[in-house]
């Protein structure tokens, strides 16, 4: 079993990549990129093939901010969920943010091809029709309603460099 693991992490590093490497190395995997596949009539999408071996065995799906979904590896999920409960439970704010969030939440497993059901519940609140766009945000996904992702990128595009000093204020490019 090693011996595989190793020559996976050597196949992707040979490719860029940076799911197994990143792993064997204890950081969690970095999902990027941009990809526009389908809903099926069943309510099942075929995640990008990139992110299949970088969101392991299982995901949760959970409710997104700005009416997206929540893509996120299982030790990931459980890391934001343990933040969040250990905020005081006299915080009414956190106990909102943790109802709303938990209760949206659904494990799942990606079949062989590679697909997995988003539940009616979360293509309802995203807006999920067939149209949709799989973004990589570093340690999760989203999906998004492409009408949705597209009005929503042309309005940020337009802030991205003025708001850069904000968010990184001491990152040199």
């Amino acid at each position: 079993m090693a011996d595989e693991q190793m020559a996976n992490a050597e196949s992707t590093q040979s490719h860029g990549s940076t799911g197994v490497s990143d792993m064997l190395n204890g950081l969690p995997p970095l999902l990027l990129g941009t990809y526009t596949p389908k809903i099926d009539a069943k309510g099942r999408v075929a995640l990008p093939a990139k992110f299949r071996s970088q969101l392991g065995a299982g995901l949760v799906m959970a409710r997104g901010q700005e009416r997206c979904v929540y893509l996120l590896p299982f030790d990931e999920f459980r890391r934001i969920a343990a933040q969040i409960q250990r905020t005081s439970v006299g915080n009414k704010a956190a106990r909102e943010y943790l109802r709303v969030f938990l209760s949206g939440a659904v494990d799942q497993e990606p079949d062989r091809q590679g697909r997995v059901v988003v539940p009616q519940m979360l293509r309802d609140y995203a807006h999920l029709g067939s149209d949709i766009v799989v973004i990589g945000v570093g340690t999760r996904a989203e999906i998004w309603n492409k009408d949705a992702w597209e009005a929503y990128l042309a309005q940020k595009e337009e802030d991205y460099s003025e708001i850069a000093d904000d968010v990184l204020p001491e990152v040199e490019f």
